[in-house]
């Protein structure tokens, strides 16, 4: 007997994303990248998206979070529908608050592999682009964002010890030092290496950035030298300074 409910085609599938960014294909289409919650960083087809009177009208602006429903494609994957979760855009297009949301934007696309899916970043980006919209000190945020994104790839630096040694501190000082990855102590530091040096406040700052949500000593901003010394890092591990940091 046949069923009179459909089967689901294997080729299609739903999943929850964030617009990264797009870039055009033909006359009347683009390629979107996706960073998505079940299957990571993608591109797909958003076909007749740059025609006036497409469905997909003001969906897959960059920034939105919204609901796909996918097609397999034969190179690349194609979106059928899309309904906004989420459209921080309008508060986005602020020159400033742009500028942070391409830099964040540019480091996940960056540092994440195609098609594998991260849930940990996913939340961390959904919930960055939601501070930088409700924000009028973007940029503040950026460092501490920086750090939670290292920690979830596993490439986040020690902040209590010293990297090349492994032991605590042995002052209330420290320096950083990109090409290890992180931050040395006064018996590592060569005294003709000029490097960012952070006092006693930084290194608590340094510490009360990496504190969880809510614990009593957490923040979301970062110091001028901390902010600097964090963008070093990063530069380290992405093998260049970031265009949208520019």
């Amino acid at each position: 007997m046949r069923s009179c409910f459909p089967i689901p085609s294997a080729r299609s599938y739903k999943t929850r994303g964030i617009v990264l960014r797009a870039r055009p294909l033909g006359e009347a289409d683009r390629i979107i990248r996706l960073f998505t919650r079940e299957h990571g960083k993608l591109d797909a087809v958003a076909k007749g998206v740059r025609r006036a009177k497409s469905h997909f009208a003001g969906r897959l602006e960059f920034g939105n979070e919204c609901d796909l429903q996918m097609h397999h494609g034969r190179s690349l994957d194609v979106i059928v529908t899309a309904d906004i979760v989420y459209a921080p855009w309008e508060r986005l297009v602020e020159p400033e608050r742009f500028t942070v949301a391409q830099l964040v934007a540019e480091l996940i696309d960056a540092f994440c592999e195609p098609d594998l899916a991260q849930p940990d970043v996913y939340e961390l980006l959904s919930g960055m682009l939601a501070a930088i919209a409700a924000s009028d000190d973007p940029r503040s945020l950026v460092p501490r964002f920086s750090l939670r994104l290292l920690s979830s790839l596993g490439i986040e630096p020690p902040i209590d010890t010293c990297v090349r040694c492994g032991k605590p501190f042995d002052t209330d000082r420290a320096w950083v030092d990109a090409q290890a990855g992180g931050f040395i102590g006064a018996s590592c530091r060569e005294s003709w290496r000029e490097l960012i040096e952070l006092d006693a406040a930084d290194v608590r700052n340094l510490a009360d950035l990496v504190a969880p949500r809510g614990a009593a000593r957490a923040t979301l901003h970062a110091r001028p030298r901390v902010a600097a010394a964090i963008d070093e890092i990063v530069m380290h591990h992405l093998g260049r300074k970031p265009k949208a940091a520019s």
